[in-house]
């Protein structure tokens, strides 16, 4: 998590920066999106396929976690299959899901600033929590 202290002129430039990560996580929530419909079927035909190989090998089913090792607390999958792929991929899916949610929260949260628009004199001291702000300071200078 990355924590900053940003200073804005006016309330719309806050506006416009929230409204600049809603966009891009909409957009990168969009690309996961799509790749998550890819590999989910990818990883059904998969699914399929091991079945058959180990009903016929006559074995009950597969080890999914032969190949993973923890490396100073680094998760590394050896010969990633689609399942792997798939769990990843959801998992940057709600992560990108709840980060818009927050963003979405916040401009919302905001809205009251814009009744101030622009004031001379007036700067807006933000502390952000991964671009989501999290406090505001209004400045008199």
């Amino acid at each position: 998590m990355t924590v900053e202290l940003k200073t804005y002129d006016s309330a719309e430039a806050i506006a416009g920066s929230l409204d600049e990560e809603i966009s891009r996580a909409k957009s990168v929530l969009g690309d996961y999106l799509r790749r998550l419909d890819d590999i989910r079927a990818l990883a059904e035909r998969s699914k399929k396929i091991r079945e058959v190989v180990f009903k016929l090998a006559g074995k009950k089913s597969a080890q999914e976690n032969l190949g993973e090792v923890s490396l100073s607390g680094l998760d590394v999958v050896l010969d990633a299959n689609p399942f792997h792929e798939l769990t990843a991929i959801e998992e940057a899916v709600r992560s990108q899901q709840d980060r818009l949610l927050v963003l979405q929260k916040a401009r919302d949260a905001l809205k009251w600033m814009d009744q101030i628009g622009t004031a001379d004199g007036l700067k807006y001291l933000v502390l952000e929590r991964d671009s989501v702000p999290e406090r505001v300071l209004l400045k008199i200078t």
